[in-house]
């Protein structure tokens, strides 16, 4: 994978650039889909065509689990399966292995644990991760790591660290997919010291991007910021860093502002089929009574398929009465808002005015 850096703004780390995959280019920052299960719930592979979305994300468990293996194989891989001629990243499941409290055991060789369809046992090796993502075929594989809780003892993220850093080379050795890139994971918890040792012993295995994990699992967001201000530094600039699990409008422009270029959450699809909308004023829970007489477009500024032809009235009415068309409204608007918000940090970085942008926005936008 090729990763060209475009514009870096002068007074921040912001960053614009572009890599390119085996399914097209990507235009960094990015904001990315989460489709854990071939799929991005409440919308239509042609509706994130639409909006511009050009990579999206699978996840190695689930689909490990649910279809299974043979049945994606059968397809022709996970493009075709679920009909996207796009980029593809998949996640290694690392992060739900290791939420099976009580469900998974964790050793040198990698993790059983139990299916939540039928309770077989199942392992998850570093070598077998790389295996289900090259029959998967996606175009960025991530490395299976350790996750820790927040909070956790120290001792416990430094074991994890360690067992993540001996894992990404195994991971490192066992992957062979020329047209797949594989990205390292960077853990540490939220203690400075373990990510500065974690940094440097991931970036030292040489992958084609770099991930910061561990991260928004319940620290605060100073906590967050502090732990992305201590890893940068060490993630080589010729590399897409990407911060895993994060991505609501206050969290772009903070974290872009601190050098990162991708971001995944499931946060605005799921807000979203709960009647909660991003708006260029703010969130909008259009559960309020105080919709249920307003006629306006949810966002005047919004030119999605939903702002241009419903009311809020209209929105709060579907969810009101559990219509699935208001599940599928909603999801459209927040991931077009969030689509055309990375474009518009963007746009701001290669245009040299990243701080009067934000400036403006959050003018306006009210956490």
């Amino acid at each position: 994978m090729e990763f060209k850096l475009l514009k870096k703004d002068t007074k921040t780390k912001a960053r614009a650039g572009i890599f390119t995959t085996a399914h097209g280019p990507v235009e960094t920052p990015v904001f990315m889909p989460v489709g854990t299960q071939g799929t991005v719930k409440g919308v239509l592979m042609k509706d994130l065509t639409e909006m511009d979305v050009n990579v999206i994300l699978g996840n190695t468990y689930h689909l490990y689990i649910r279809p299974g293996l043979e049945v994606i194989k059968g397809a022709g891989g996970l493009h075709k399966f679920c009909n996207w001629d796009r980029t593809i990243l998949t996640d290694s499941g690392g992060f739900q292995v290791f939420s099976l409290e009580g469900l998974r055991k964790i050793t040198e060789e990698g993790a059983v644990f139990q299916s939540y369809l039928d309770g077989s046992e199942h392992m998850f090796s570093p070598e077998s991760v790389v295996n289900i993502q090259n029959i998967l075929g996606s175009d960025i594989a991530m490395v299976f790591d350790e996750c820790v809780p927040n909070p956790c003892k120290k001792e416990y993220a430094l074991e994890a660290l360690e067992r993540t850093t001996r894992w990404a080379k195994r991971a490192k050795q066992a992957h062979s997919l020329k047209s797949q890139a594989q990205f390292g994971i960077i853990q540490g918890s939220v203690f400075s010291d373990l990510r500065i040792r974690s940094a440097k012993e991931i970036t030292g295995i040489e992958f084609d991007g770099y991930a910061i994990g561990g991260l928004s699992v319940g620290e605060t967001k100073k906590e967050m910021h502090d732990m992305i201000e201590v890893v940068e530094p060490l993630m080589p600039e010729n590399k897409p860093r990407y911060l895993m699990g994060v991505g609501t409008p206050d969290d772009l422009w903070e974290c872009i502002e601190r050098g990162i270029d991708m971001f995944d959450c499931v946060f605005p699809t799921r807000v979203a089929r709960n009647g909660l909308l991003f708006t260029s004023t703010g969130r909008m829970n259009l559960k309020n009574a105080e919709y249920t007489n307003d006629y306006k477009a949810p966002d005047a500024e919004c030119g999605c398929y939903t702002c241009k032809n419903y009311s809020r009235a209209y929105l709060r009415h579907l969810i009101k009465a559990h219509e699935l068309s208001g599940l599928y409204l909603n999801t459209l608007h927040n991931l077009h808002f969030m689509i055309k918000l990375t474009a518009q940090i963007r746009n701001a970085i290669l245009s040299g005015n990243f701080l009067q942008k934000k400036a403006e926005f959050f003018e306006k936008y009210k956490l």
